[in-house]
């Protein structure tokens, strides 16, 4: 595509941002729709993440910002407005400018989990563990209870962190038991939304338990297929079902895309 002066700008906001793909996968839907716009990566440490996110957000050519990690709590004070399950998992990870100059924030990681792994198995009655309850954890955490899993077992090294999850689980869906535990029973969907698993010699998130031929395995962590993480190859192993970080950033592209089509672009 041609870039000029008239492009418009959306930018994806993460530390590392090497591994992300979303540069190229929305540049690329903006072609083929015509739409005069391109996504650039912005590498953005903790310290520097607010100084980042003012100079972005001042561009007046800047349309919408994708965040990964480690910023999507850190983002949603930058939001003029939140969606309900943005509200409820306490993060963001999309945000779009309104033709007003008000930027709206949203939470998609939990939607393209569930869209990934509803095309494996139904979701409702179903026991899940789940290894990470920061902004993504918190998201697909929230996504399942509403699509009516039996219960959740959460776990995370900040055990304040997993408690204020269950409590916001708690009070928004009555049918799902939220435990703060891995009490190493039969787990029917196992998913690492933690950072384990970003470093090569990284092992598991924890106790998977009794991984099999019907389990589903998610990892939020985006790997190259030929080298992914020790949770995805023991699932491989075992024969079970695997969503991996690519298929949930995939479950996600069209509702993003959707949610930035109603800014002032």
């Amino acid at each position: 595509m041609n870039i000029d002066g008239a492009t418009r700008l959306y930018a994806i906001i993460g530390d590392p941002v090497a591994q992300v793909r979303s540069p190229s996968v929305y540049t690329a839907h903006f072609a083929r729709h015509d739409i005069h716009a391109v996504m650039f990566a912005a590498q953005a440490s903790r310290d520097s993440f607010d100084t980042a996110m003012r100079g972005l957000m001042s561009l007046g050519n800047l349309d919408g910002l994708l965040i990964t990690s480690p910023h999507k709590a850190a983002a949603l004070a930058f939001a003029d407005r939140l969606s309900t399950r943005a509200q409820i998992v306490g993060a963001i990870n999309a945000l779009r400018r309104e033709p007003d100059g008000s930027w709206t924030g949203d939470m998609f990681d939990g939607v393209g989990f569930v869209s990934a792994a509803q095309k494996v198995m139904p979701l409702s009655g179903k026991r899940v563990l789940l290894f990470g309850c920061g902004g993504a954890g918190a998201a697909i955490a929230a996504e399942l209870a509403a699509h009516g899993v039996h219960g959740i077992s959460l776990v995370d090294p900040d055990a304040n962190r997993a408690r204020t999850l269950r409590d916001a689980l708690a009070g928004h869906f009555r049918g799902c038991d939220a435990s703060v535990d891995n009490d190493g029973g039969k787990y029917d969907i196992v998913i690492n939304a933690s950072i384990v698993g970003m470093k090569d010699d990284d092992g598991l998130p924890g106790d998977p338990g009794a991984i099999g031929a019907g389990s589903l395995v998610g990892d939020v962590v985006l790997k190259p297929p030929a080298t992914p993480t020790v949770l995805v190859g023991l699932a491989r192993e075992r024969g079970a079902h695997v969503v991996t970080g690519q298929d949930m950033h995939g479950g996600q592209v069209d509702a993003i895309l959707e949610f930035f089509d109603k800014g002032a672009r």
